[in-house]
């Protein structure tokens, strides 16, 4: 078989055999790691898949959404009561009646479990499956890589020349790159909550000027060239990556298309709600229809619930307002928009190729809490920080849909039937993404590491 070409730079199977006996001596272990990854990719087709990350931030309560415990005592029960949804057996919160009438089109993972009971621990466990040991392991250079970072680490490039991995508007701050660097940060959407229009300026190019932006671009590359051994800290590879992505976005119309969301039909944006986070995840499909591999879309609320609500799901006892009086006013909106990105994938046919997970970094405690309120003295109830037991959605990607996973007890304190890991969930997204999970990347000390070390893809969704 002749030689098969990866492109610049890069060699085939056969290159490779050859410079391992020839050159072995020259070569750094991160320079053999970079041409066995390259060697493996030759032939190997990309999957032609894509993944939308729904990101809870702050720990929304499962006992209060997706795993109701009516019978229990006052002092763990929420005033919520569960209603039935389409699937036989499975039951909702009542505020997501939306749900309920689309069950067959998603699964709940009820068992998920963890240590991390801390916000940036337990966001850093749910997208990388691992956690930062030590006082300093959170520092961005210490972490182990998020999801996103990982899956553009794997694959540099989407569809049709998008960027792979897009935040919208960002990825959730205590994740990132950690140490793989600057490069794997995602092409981040600047959006303004309270006007949530979702313009990024200045994204396009009039016809006359992107041949000149061309011609710029590589003379810039030429010039960089020169001091790229200089770089100690990665920022020319960011650069590179920006760069391109910008370059890409700003000459290609798929991507104009795909982020202006004026060019959508008012009945479409009013379907997913008008407010932050439906119109996020109405980009969200936008983009991965377009071609972005992975894109992390923001769910916390913002203007989308009255003045004095948590922006995020933190919901603590002796905050401005109860967690129920929150959850009143969060789970409306948080019920339409999820279920028109699922209805949407649905009835566009990209329910195989599109897989979307809806979670945070835990649940909360069972029992409720009580705690005046700092300001105004008045004894709020909530719910504390809880990672034995937190429930999760996933829909599409061609995985069996209509199915409750796990059980907890009956306090809803710990798995009682299937305990999954984070490592579950990430395995099932990068199988679904056709990334091998056993590829090595370099950690913070140069030592080869696989994506995942724990965690299996979660076998009742792969049917």
């Amino acid at each position: 078989m002749g030689r098969q070409t990866l492109g610049p730079g890069t060699i085939g199977r056969r290159g490779f055999l050859r410079a391992g006996v020839a050159g072995l001596g020259g070569l750094g272990l991160a320079d053999l790691l970079r041409l066995r990854d390259r060697a493996a990719a030759v032939g190997r087709p990309r999957r032609d898949t894509a993944c939308i990350l729904v990101w809870l931030d702050g720990g929304p309560s499962h006992l209060d959404t997706y795993d109701l415990k009516p019978e229990v005592p006052a002092e763990f029960r929420g005033p919520f009561l569960p209603i039935p949804t389409k699937v036989p057996g499975m039951d909702v919160c009542e505020l997501l009646p939306r749900h309920a009438r689309l069950a067959d089109k998603f699964t709940l993972i009820r068992s998920c479990t963890h240590s991390a009971a801390d916000h940036a621990m337990g966001a850093q466990y749910m997208l990388s499956g691992r956690t930062s040991a030590g006082p300093n392991g959170l520092e961005p250079n210490k972490r182990y890589p998020d999801l996103g970072s990982i899956i553009k680490w794997a694959g540099p490039q989407g569809r049709n020349g998008m960027p792979s991995y897009v935040g919208v508007p960002r990825r959730q701050e205590s994740a990132g790159p950690g140490f793989l660097g600057m490069a794997y940060e995602p092409f981040e959407v600047r959006a303004n909550p309270n006007k949530p229009d979702f313009e990024v300026p200045n994204l396009g190019l009039p016809p006359d000027r992107t041949e000149r932006l061309h011609d710029r671009m590589g003379l810039l590359q030429r010039f960089d060239a020169t001091r790229r051994d200089l770089d100690q800290r990665g920022l020319m590879k960011a650069m590179d990556s920006y760069d391109q992505e910008a370059v890409r976005l700003l000459t290609g119309g798929r991507a104009r298309k795909a982020f202006d969301l004026s060019r959508v039909d008012p009945r479409v944006r009013d379907r997913y709600g008008r407010g932050y986070v439906g119109q996020n995840l109405l980009l969200a499909r936008r983009l991965v229809e377009a071609g972005i591999s992975f894109v992390h879309a923001d769910g916390r609320n913002f203007a989308d619930v009255a003045p004095g609500i948590q922006s995020d799901w933190d919901d603590h006892a002796g905050f401005p307002c109860n967690i129920f009086e929150a959850m009143e006013k969060r789970l409306p909106w948080f019920d339409q928009a999820v279920s028109a990105l699922i209805e949407d994938l649905y009835d566009r046919g990209l329910d195989k190729r599109v897989l979307v997970v809806v979670t945070g970094e835990f649940g909360r405690t069972p029992r409720i809490h009580l705690k005046p309120n700092q300001k105004t003295k008045v004894v709020q109830a909530g719910r504390e920080h809880w990672s034995r037991a937190m429930s999760m959605l996933v829909s599409g990607g061609g995985l069996a849909m209509g199915q409750v996973i796990g059980s907890t007890t009956a306090r809803g304190e710990m798995p009682k039937e299937r305990p999954l890991r984070p490592g579950d969930l990430l395995a099932t997204v990068y199988h679904h993404l056709g990334i091998d999970t056993s590829r090595e990347y370099l950690d913070r000390r140069g030592r080869p590491l696989p994506i995942l070390t724990d965690g299996e893809p979660i076998a009742e969704l792969l049917g």
